[in-house]
């Protein structure tokens, strides 16, 4: 009886360590795959491991010249500023002279043709002037013809009539000769001159680039660069202003030769027109 109740016993407690290793390995395997614990391992292997799908942009570069003009505008002295203000006051006035001087040009031109079509074929000196522009070199020669004609009285009835128009007439080209040559002092001027302003702001630049030597007790490249740079700047900005002063003042000239050969034609023939006309037919 007893023997059947231990072997009963042993059974049931065989059976028992049985069902207990059988369920170890669940609990286990539930434990690794708990829900709970999940998020927060996706969540420490997303900040480790960065998106593959995210692209890094390069930045934009950003290129920074301390050596252009905007710099040494901003970081000459007073000097440096006055040179390139009178270059600057150098370059508009002869491009203002060579603009303005080749539509006068162009202008007395027009009115020699003008003068041509229209001035001899009139009856009468008085009747041709009247034909022409106000403004005109030809009729500021025609009407001082006239006046010097007019004038051979009293005291000047002494001077033959021949010189006193001629006097008249060649005052008067003179005249618009000396008209046609304003400005070209200044582009002379200019030229002559603007090489030696940008020269003096070459001197004042390497003044500046050996002191800063001596500052800094070293020659590096950053000490001397921007010295430098300027004084080459004031050098080209110089050149830049004479040459179109030089070439715009040889140009006039020759413009002015042209005009004025069309201003002495009409001259000289108005001085045969005037003395082979009796004086109360002018």
């Amino acid at each position: 009886m007893l023997r059947s109740i231990r072997s009963n016993l042993t059974a049931s407690l065989a059976t028992l360590v049985i069902a207990s290793g059988a369920l170890v390995p669940p609990l286990a395997h539930a434990q690794a795959t708990d829900p709970a614990s999940t998020p927060a391992v996706t969540a420490q292997a997303a900040a480790v491991s960065p998106p593959a799908t995210a692209e890094a942009k390069p930045a934009p570069e950003t290129i920074d010249n301390p050596y252009g003009l905007e710099a040494l505008w901003k970081t000459s002295d007073g000097v440096a500023k006055t040179v390139l203000l009178l270059l600057l006051i150098m370059s508009m006035g002869s491009w203002y002279i060579i603009v303005v001087k080749f539509i006068e040009q162009a202008k007395i031109t027009r009115q020699a043709r003008l003068a041509g079509k229209s001035f001899w074929t009139s009856g009468s000196v008085r009747q041709g002037a009247d034909t022409l522009e106000k403004e005109s070199p030809f009729r500021f020669i025609a009407e001082a013809g006239i006046e010097a004609n007019k004038k051979h009285s009293g005291l000047l009835e002494h001077v033959d009539l021949n010189s006193w128009v001629t006097m008249g007439i060649q005052r008067s080209m003179e005249r618009v000769q000396s008209r046609l040559q304003d400005g070209l002092a200044f582009l002379a001027t200019v030229g002559s001159t603007a090489p030696f302003v940008g020269l003096f702001g070459t001197v004042w630049g390497i003044y500046h680039a050996l002191t800063a030597i001596g500052v800094a007790g070293q020659a590096s490249i950053d000490k001397v660069a921007g010295p430098v740079g300027e004084a080459l700047i004031m050098t080209a900005i110089g050149l830049a202003v004479a040459v179109p002063a030089v070439l715009g003042y040889n140009w006039l000239v020759r413009r002015n030769k042209s005009a004025m050969e069309d201003v002495r034609a009409f001259g000289n023939d108005l001085h045969s027109v005037l003395l082979s006309t009796p004086r109360g037919k002018v």
